[in-house]
């Protein structure tokens, strides 16, 4: 095989297939405007709580999808729910439930397994 110059380091590799994607799953079956949102931050860019704090709306969303479950676990608490999301949504997400599917199944989650 031939190589062009670069080599991609094994601590900055991500296997995406590895991640667990049932938190994402399970928001897309019940939310189903989830699908559809294209990460154009404009949830980001209304946010109160993303104003004073590092919470990213877009950030969590892709993390999510990507399964990558423990950054956003702590990070979806600072959500205060005011839906100045929604309403800037280009896409239509009802991007307030979607956090409130989040929520509910990260619980479900720790409730399953103690």
């Amino acid at each position: 095989m031939e190589k062009f110059g670069f080599s991609i380091l094994k601590e900055r590799h991500i296997d995406y297939d590895a991640n667990d994607k049932s938190i994402a799953e399970y928001i897309s079956e019940r939310e189903p405007s989830f699908r559809i949102c294209i990460e154009c931050g404009c949830c980001t860019a209304t946010c109160t709580t993303g104003n004073f704090t590092s919470f990213s709306l877009r950030e969590l969303q892709i993390l999510i999808k990507r399964g990558e479950n423990d950054k956003v676990r702590d990070n979806i608490k600072k959500c205060m729910l005011c839906g100045k999301c929604t309403l800037v949504c280009p896409r239509g997400v009802n991007t307030r439930n979607v956090v409130t599917l989040a929520r509910e199944a990260f619980e479900n989650e720790i409730e399953n397994a103690v």
